[in-house]
């Protein structure tokens, strides 16, 4: 072997004070002590100088390989590392079972019960689904008495579910082995099914006993999906397993320049300039394929979105809120779009996306002061507060259902169990509000204003906009806060962040110096500064559907629409990035 440093050098893997060579030593074994002296090491003394952790390794090596076919290969990794790759009663189960010799196996799951203490019930779960294979492949052998004396004599004794039963009793009038693999949505017999039929036994046995199925495999795409995770510039969903597009070589890291332009909304995709006033709030629909507007002059604007182009078509114009759209809320199912007015407004007006007509109003006083709202996840109500004391339930036809009095919001979501409020207040909170049982609870407590939060898919973070502060993000089921993001300027505007792009990794605002950050959720620091805008950046949305996909709204009377560089390279659109538009990365 080469050992200047030519192509053919290689470094030997240390095992404690030794190491296995590529070759056979001297004494035939192909073991050699690491230091080079020639000595012979038998499989002994190497299982000796091996780490716990280096046995599993081995162990895990041995079964990958195992699943190659490679058998003859894991037995001389048995030989040589001294370790024993899997329990002889494993073995021996994962044989029979293999082999379709069902007494054995049965007998093989007794016996590991004695040594493992197995419980009585996970016992009889065991037993019934190796009963059921015993049964299908009799079926499908054509040896229906014989399927049916199984069912009656040795699957019902342990009593399973009965419509269970019942619905392996209609497989007996299956005139074909096709009819059979259908119904019972299983392969057939043969080492398919019985390959899954071994996995669903090892959930019940321990893993030093038998390595869980595609053990190494799973480990490594979980340190893939890690490093996804931690990436700072990764924004792509794969169609396949990470592990078939990343290198194991070397670890995943997309790069500044090239990644994250063919990955982040980092250049103006359009411009939308149909609004007369100041935008001061925007949202995508939660399906993605619509995109609302609202603006100090009162009108209302839907889009649609064009996924693939990354650019909106105008598809109606509402006015109705005189006073200005300071909030927008789109129902779950995209088919309801509601809104509100600044402070003062005391009306919620409910629209139908798909008709273009209000559909319902929620005016209960002229001193109401309704600023902000958000649906439950039913789409059949909401909640609506403002800043001077007032917060109803309200359902679909606009009835008030429900109040909590003296509550001044700022801010309002609602969590998936469709009865639990999150709800900003004047005391620089949030708490948790139950209209159910009328009870409430603190979630977290700022030192300055909420002027804006949400939370993220999840429901385990919160992103608020602080009076003079800027972007905090807090964990809620520790009620500890997380992060405080660096950059935005944020004095006494209403500015409204976002969670988005991949798996929700990242975090946007707008600013009052005109510009939109972006960072990563787990660094303090922006890893990208969209400018283009020429007043306050007021709200910031990603679109759900789509991590490339960004829009700003702006007191500049515009919405920009951001997208990967990638996505513009083969086409022109009017409101392209012009040459003031620049991202700083």
């Amino acid at each position: 072997m080469q050992t200047n440093g030519g192509l053919g050098a290689y470094a030997s893997e240390g095992l404690g004070d030794h190491s296995v060579m590529d070759g056979v030593d001297d004494c035939g074994t192909g073991v050699t002590n690491g230091v080079s002296n020639g000595e012979c090491m038998t499989a002994a003394e190497v299982k000796t100088t091996l780490t716990k952790s280096q046995q599993e390794v081995i162990r895990l090596i041995g079964q990958f390989l195992r699943n190659l076919g490679l058998t003859r290969t894991v037995e001389q990794l048995a030989n040589e590392s001294g370790c024993i790759l899997e329990d002889p009663n494993a073995s021996q189960l994962r044989q029979h079972v293999m082999d379709g010799e069902w007494e054995k196996v049965d007998v093989d799951i007794l016996q590991l019960q004695l040594i493992l203490s197995i419980s009585s019930e996970d016992l009889t779960k065991m037993r019934l689904m190796i009963l059921e294979q015993k049964y299908l492949e009799m079926l499908e052998d054509g040896e229906t008495h014989e399927a049916l004396d199984c069912l009656r004599k040795h699957m019902t004794p342990l009593k399973p579910n009965d419509e269970h039963v019942r619905q392996l009793t209609s497989y007996l009038m299956c005139s074909s082995s096709e009819d059979i693999r259908r119904l019972a949505k299983w392969s057939g017999k043969g080492a398919v099914s019985r390959g899954k039929l071994l996995e669903s036994i090892q959930a019940f046995l321990p893993s030093s006993l038998m390595v869980p199925p595609q053990r190494l495999m799973t480990l490594l795409g979980q340190a893939a999906q890690r490093q996804i995770e931690q990436c700072k510039y990764h924004n792509t969903c794969y169609t396949e397993s990470p592990l078939e597009l990343m290198s194991l070589l070397s670890d995943h890291v997309c790069s500044k320049s090239l990644h994250f332009r063919e990955q982040f909304p980092c250049v103006t995709a359009q411009i939308l300039t149909d609004h007369i006033d100041d935008v001061w709030f925007c949202r995508f629909s939660p399906d993605g394929t619509k995109f609302a507007s609202g603006a100090k002059d009162g009108s209302l604007i839907i889009y649609d979105v064009d996924k693939e182009t990354y650019t909106m078509k105008k598809k109606v114009t509402l006015v109705g809120q005189n006073s200005g759209i300071a909030h927008i809320s789109w129902s779950p199912n995209s088919a309801y779009i509601l809104t509100c007015g600044p402070d003062g407004s005391s009306e919620v007006l409910i629209w139908n996306v798909e008709t273009g007509q209000q559909k319902t109003k929620v005016l209960q006083s002229n001193e109401d002061s309704l600023t902000t709202a958000a649906w439950f996840k039913d789409n059949n109500r909401f909640v609506a507060g403002g800043t001077k004391g007032h917060f109803y339930e309200c359902n679909l036809d606009g009835n008030v259902v429900a109040t909590w009095e003296g509550i001044r919001v700022q801010g309002l979501v609602c969590l998936s169990d469709n009865r639990t409020v999150l709800a900003a207040d004047s005391h620089n909170r949030i708490r948790a509000y139950n209209f159910d049982d009328h009870s409430d609870s603190e979630i977290l407590q700022e030192h300055h204003a909420i002027m804006s939060f949400t939370v993220n898919e999840s429901e385990q973070l919160a992103l608020l906009n602080i009076k003079t502060q800027g972007v905090n993000l807090w964990d809620l089921p520790s009620k500890s806060l997380v992060r405080k993001f660096i950059g935005v300027t944020q004095s006494f505007y209403t500015i409204h962040s976002c969670f988005g792009g991949l798996n929700q990794n990242f975090v946007a605002s707008g600013s009052e110096d005109c510009q939109v950050y972006i960072w990563h959720i787990k660094r303090e620091k922006a890893i990208a500064i969209l400018e283009g805008h020429t007043r306050t950046v007021n709200c910031v949305h990603w679109n759900p559907a789509v991590p490339g996909m960004l829009a700003s709204a702006s007191d500049d009377d515009s919405v920009r629409i951001w997208a990967p560089q990638s996505a513009l390279s083969n086409r022109n659109i009017e409101g392209l990035l012009d040459s003031e538009d620049q991202t700083h990365l």
